[in-house]
């Protein structure tokens, strides 16, 4: 099955782009990077600043996350991505720092494909949401 913006919950979200849009904590809002573990409840987002990396953890439940489905991780060419919905809400932020997420303007929607996902969507065990067969409601 192909990685699109419709069948991302069903994929392994492991090493792809993710924000977090909102949370039931604030101080997690806008948190950017790549998933480095997902487990039933929670990702683990690495995050780099200035050179430095350390990673967190996000619980699924009560949180929306932002994917950004670039043609490296897509398992096909897209003719045009979509908009990211955080591209604009923090002007004058340079993003170069921080190629994790791509949300520069020159490159927001070039390409890529920002999907958002509500946590709760993703509460369960990952192997069991991305099986094609049996019982599974991700099917």
């Amino acid at each position: 099955m192909s990685l699109t913006p419709e069948t991302l919950p069903r994929h392994e979200l492991n090493g792809l782009p993710v924000r977090v849009v909102e949370s039931d904590d604030s101080t997690r809002e806008g948190l950017e990077g790549r998933v480095v573990i997902e487990t039933m409840n929670t990702l683990r987002i690495e995050l780099r600043e200035n050179g430095e990396s350390r990673v967190v953890q996000v619980p699924k439940s009560g949180s929306k996350f932002e994917f950004a489905l670039t043609d490296d991780a897509a398992d096909f060419e897209k003719e045009s991505g979509t908009a990211s919905k955080l591209a604009d809400t923090e002007p004058g932020v340079d993003r170069e720092e921080n190629d994790s997420f791509p949300t520069t303007p020159d490159r927001a929607g070039e390409g890529t494909a920002y999907v958002t996902v509500d946590g709760a969507r993703l509460l369960s065990r990952p192997a069991r949401r991305t099986e094609t067969t049996g019982d599974s409601p991700w099917q």
